[in-house]
């Protein structure tokens, strides 16, 4: 039986929000983190390691009641790439099938990511990464083997899976949707008042977050 884990990116100093977690934006009262690990469990990914960094403190209590590894990035200045092989480094022997995923996406839910794993186990021969192409442009969150994570790894440090997927492009399954869930996610506020404009869906601040000095 297939044992997917997933890496949950949720390191960015949020610098174009002000300096605050994007992750910690609420749909419907709930913080965006929160929804993307409910989401990867409903659609029964068994190992979810939550990568932390700028805000630890702040995000760590939020997720506190879910079945999740933590680990901080003790450099999250050095980019997403050493957070992301942070990540793979934590996932346990037993997974063999990696999903990574970003925190600050408000309407991935379990549909979503079972249909791109259901993508991921009926990708072409000789292809060992699959992510959701939507109108020509990549989604998240991304799906790949064991075999990349561990390609990954013992590669440069600077090599993350954008790298990988250069330098292996007939591998790479571009899978077809229309789902632009997989394209939406908040760095800005202008991403904030588009998504209001085009889903119809708020996302607000929680309190102690909601008034920049």
């Amino acid at each position: 039986m297939e044992r997917v884990g997933a890496v949950v990116l949720a390191a960015g100093a949020g610098a174009r929000m002000g300096n605050r977690p994007k992750c910690l934006l609420e749909l419907d009262g709930i913080p965006l983190i929160q929804r993307q690990l409910m989401a990867l469990s409903g659609a029964g990914v068994v190992e979810q390691v939550v990568v932390l960094g700028h805000h630890a403190a702040r995000i760590q209590p939020v997720i506190s009641d879910f079945p999740v590894t933590l680990v901080c990035n003790p450099d999250p200045a050095a980019g997403q790439v050493s957070s992301l092989r942070l990540g793979l480094r934590s996932l346990s022997s037993s997974v063999d099938t990696v999903l990574v995923a970003l925190a600050d996406q408000p309407l991935v839910n379990a549909q979503d990511i079972v249909d791109l794993l259901g993508a991921y186990r009926q990708r072409p021969a000789g292809t060992s990464l699959v992510r959701a192409d939507v109108d020509g442009q990549p989604g998240n969150p991304v799906v790949f083997s064991i075999h990349v994570c561990k390609e990954i790894l013992t590669s440069d440090p600077a090599f993350g899976g954008k790298q990988w997927q250069e330098a292996h492009p007939d591998q790479v399954h571009r899978w077809i949707s229309g789902n632009t869930h997989y394209r939406m996610d908040v760095d800005s506020p202008e991403d904030i008042e588009l998504l209001a404009a085009r889903t119809g869906h708020r996302l607000h601040w929680p309190m102690d977050l909601a008034f920049q000095p």
